[in-house]
């Protein structure tokens, strides 16, 4: 992927986040459904919250802990996603582009800490 900007994945995330919102609208009822639907919900609207507090980070330290946490919550959404799909709560083809977009912003985030970490550790 080429580089992009913050409004960019801004809307990105924002985008998961909804699709999101639709996908646990469709899950059937039930104890289990309910549960994971509740958990995915909650870390996939965090991606895109979180991500615009890395957007306003003061420092590189600021930025660096705020993008941990960001990862986290991306990769929980890929988690729950998973569970979705191979439970059979869901066709896995009605998850796959949103498992396919919480990948690529794993990796995305996680490359955007790694090279803060690394300049950091350059300036020091």
């Amino acid at each position: 992927m080429s580089v992009v900007n913050a409004k960019e994945i801004q809307d990105r995330t924002k985008g998961l986040a909804l699709r999101v919102m639709k996908l646990v609208d469709a899950l059937p009822r039930g104890r289990s459904a309910d549960v994971v639907a509740n958990q995915l919900v909650r870390c996939a609207t965090s991606v895109g919250a979180n991500y615009r507090a890395v957007c306003r980070a003061r420092s590189t330290a600021e930025f660096i802990s705020k993008m941990s946490i960001v990862v986290e919550e991306t990769d929980e959404t890929l988690y729950w996603l998973e569970l979705i799909s191979e439970s059979g709560l869901l066709p896995p083809k009605k998850v796959q582009g949103l498992m396919d977009e919480a990948t690529e912003f794993v990796a995305i985030f996680a490359r955007s800490r790694a090279t803060a970490k690394k300049n950091q550790q350059v300036r020091k």
